[in-house]
């Protein structure tokens, strides 16, 4: 029963790490928003690019979900703009076994330009990684509590890459769990991939190993 909460808990604690991160949680400030220009090819390219049922064994479930509506990323005095990039292909996915959850997401912009811009300034800038700190922290129950918060290195696949790693203490059934989460974010021409990965804070170092193996093979999806 325990490994199974934990699982359950681990789920829950990816999908708002994901819903903060990678869609932008906050949606304050409309007008900061990236435009959304949806197109049949560019959606298939994203589709493409994401976890599919295929890439796992026995005892895993899960599939392609809904995302989320882009929205705005906003943190005391840090408020990347947005507003001059279009989105036109976008695909979610979140596959969990027992113990843990992988959730994949690919978002295609229109231009190559306009993915060297957001990673400038949702990357690259130093507030960008305070920003997600502050975000995280802000969503975290009173049964939880975030031990630490760091970029990690992570090999350059991409023109574009980065990583951070996120330790959150969980009160669970009466015992303190130390629960990892990884973000992983690559960018590759006109596309933009996240993988999102929680485990048992034990399991750390496979599945750094695993998540380098996983974020290849998107890669080699990637069409747009």
């Amino acid at each position: 029963m325990r490994r199974l909460a934990l699982s359950a808990l681990i789920a829950v604690l990816a999908a708002g790490l994901t819903s903060a991160v990678a869609s932008s949680a906050s949606r304050s400030a409309t007008s900061n928003r990236e435009r959304v220009r949806l197109n049949p090819a560019d959606q298939a390219a994203a589709r493409a690019a994401v976890l599919r049922r295929g890439d796992f064994g026995v005892g895993w479930s899960g599939g392609a979900r809904s995302p989320a509506p882009p929205s705005t990323v906003t943190c005391p005095g840090y408020e990347p703009k947005q507003s001059d990039l279009v989105l036109t292909g976008t695909a979610e996915a979140r596959f969990q076994n027992t113990g843990l959850v992988l959730q994949s997401d690919a978002q295609v912009l229109k231009t190559r330009a306009m993915v060297a811009r957001d990673w400038h300034r949702s990357v690259v800038d130093p507030r960008a990684a305070a920003c997600i700190r502050h975000t995280l922290a802000k969503q975290l129950p009173s049964s939880e509590r975030l031990v630490s918060f760091e970029r990690r290195a992570f090999p350059r696949l991409a023109q574009y890459a980065a990583a951070y790693r996120m330790l959150v203490k969980v009160q669970a059934q009466g015992q303190s769990v130390l629960v990892v989460i990884d973000l992983v974010l690559v960018g590759r021409s006109r596309t933009e991939l996240t993988l999102t990965t929680s485990a048992p804070a034990a399991a750390r170092t496979a599945i750094a190993a695993g998540e380098v193996r996983v974020v290849s093979a998107l890669l080699r999806r990637v069409r747009a």
